[in-house]
C-alpha cells in the first residue's frame, strides 16, 4: 500500500473522525445524530436514502461531505425524462479522430446526490442502482469502473407523490440506510440566520479532512473489526424475527444482514472501538431496517422496536 493510501494509525483515526463531525455539524446545525448515521453509512461503504421535506439541508450536507473527503461532487435532478445514459455516460463520435469517445456521466464521482429519485423512470433508477451495487457501469459492452469511494445520497419527497415511480423493495435493499433530517430546533435556526448575515453570499468553507485514499483505508479497517460469534447468531435471530413478525410483509434479506453487520462495525469505529457490541447493532437498527422491511403501517419504528425487544441480547464478554 502506498504512503498516500496508508491506513491511518489508531491514534490518528479519532481526530480525523472528530474533524469530520465538526465540519458536517457546522453546515447542518443541531443534527448530530443524523451526521453520526451518515458517517456510519459512509464508513460501511453503503449508500444513503434521505426521505424528507425540501429545504432541510440535504444538498448542503452532500456537498460538504464531498469536500471533507476530498472527492468530486455531482448532482442529478431525477425527472421523468432522465435517461440511463444521463447517469452512466455515453459514447459520442469524434469527427476529427473518426472514433467514438466515452463521455462519463455523473456517477463518475466520489459523492453523487440523486435528487428526488422516485421521479425518475424505472429504467433510469435501475441504471443508478446497478452502478451503486457493482461500482461500475457498462456502456456499449464496455465496462468502466467507478471510484472505490463512490457514495450515493438519494432523496425523495414524502409529501408529494404525484407523478412518481416508487422504488420497489428489491431496489430499496440496495441502500444501507434511510434517514430523515427533520426541522431544526429554534436555537439552531437562529444560529443559521445569524451565520447567513455574517458570511453574506459566500457559503462557509468546509475543510478537507481526508487525504487521498484515507477514506477507503478506513472503510477497509471497518470491514475487519471484530464481531463475536454470539453477535453473528444475534443478527441471524433478529433477521428471523423480522420474517416472522405479523406486521412485516417482507423481512430482512441475507444481504440486509450483511449490511447491518457492516454498519454496526462502522458504529464501533466511530465509538473508538475495534470490536462490535450488541448496543452497536441495536443503535443502527432503525435506519438500517427502515429502508428494507415491508411493514403494513406508515411508521416502521414501533415494529422495529418490537422486533429488537423480542430477541434476547446475548451475554457478551469483552
Amino acid at each position: 500500500m502506498s504512503a498516500a493510501t496508508a491506513l491511518p494509525k489508531p491514534s490518528s483515526t479519532v481526530p480525523l473522525l472528530a474533524a469530520m463531525r465538526k465540519a458536517l455539524n457546522g453546515v447542518l446545525r443541531g443534527k448530530a445524530d443524523v451526521i453520526e448515521n451518515v458517517l456510519v453509512c459512509l464508513l460501511s461503504r453503503g449508500h444513503l436514502l434521505l426521505e424528507d421535506r425540501p429545504g432541510l439541508g440535504k444538498t448542503t450536507l452532500a456537498k460538504a461531505l464531498a469536500q471533507t473527503v476530498g472527492g468530486r461532487f455531482t448532482r442529478v435532478q431525477c425527472t421523468p425524462d432522465l435517461l440511463p445514459s444521463d447517469i452512466t455516460g455515453f459514447n459520442i463520435f469524434n469527427q476529427k479522430s473518426h472514433e467514438f469517445e466515452f463521455r462519463p456521466g455523473p456517477v463518475f464521482a466520489e459523492v453523487l446526490l440523486a435528487d428526488e429519485i422516485n421521479r425518475a423512470t424505472p429504467r433510469a433508477q435501475s441504471a443508478l442502482l446497478e452502478a451503486m451495487a457493482e461500482r461500475q457501469v457498462t456502456v456499449d459492452a464496455e465496462r468502466y469502473p467507478l471510484s472505490p469511494e463512490f457514495f450515493v445520497i438519494a432523496t425523495q419527497n414524502p409529501i408529494d407523490q404525484h407523478g412518481t415511480y416508487p422504488l420497489p423493495e428489491a431496489q430499496l435493499d440496495r441502500f444501507a440506510m434511510k434517514l430523515t433530517v427533520g426541522y431544526p430546533e429554534a436555537a439552531d435556526e437562529i444560529d443559521m440566520l445569524r451565520a447567513a448575515v455574517e458570511v453574506g453570499d459566500d457559503p462557509p468553507a468546509v475543510p478537507q479532512v481526508f487525504d487521498a485514499g484515507q477514506l477507503r483505508a478506513l472503510q477497509q479497517e471497518v470491514a475487519g473489526l471484530r464481531v463475536d460469534e454470539s453477535l453473528h447468531r444475534y443478527l441471524v435471530e433478529l433477521g428471523a424475527a423480522t420474517r416472522k413478525h405479523a406486521q412485516v410483509t417482507l423481512g430482512v434479506s441475507p444481504r440486509g444482514l450483511l449490511q447491518w453487520q457492516r454498519a454496526a462495525q462502522a458504529k464501533a469505529l466511530l465509538s473508538g472501538r475495534d470490536f462490535v457490541t450488541p448496543d452497536d447493532i441495536q443503535e443502527i437498527a432503525v435506519p438500517v431496517l427502515s429502508v428494507r422491511l415491508g411493514v403494513d403501517q406508515d411508521d416502521p419504528v414501533p415494529v422495529i422496536r418490537q422486533i429488537l425487544s423480542s430477541v434476547p441480547i446475548p451475554e457478551y464478554r469483552l
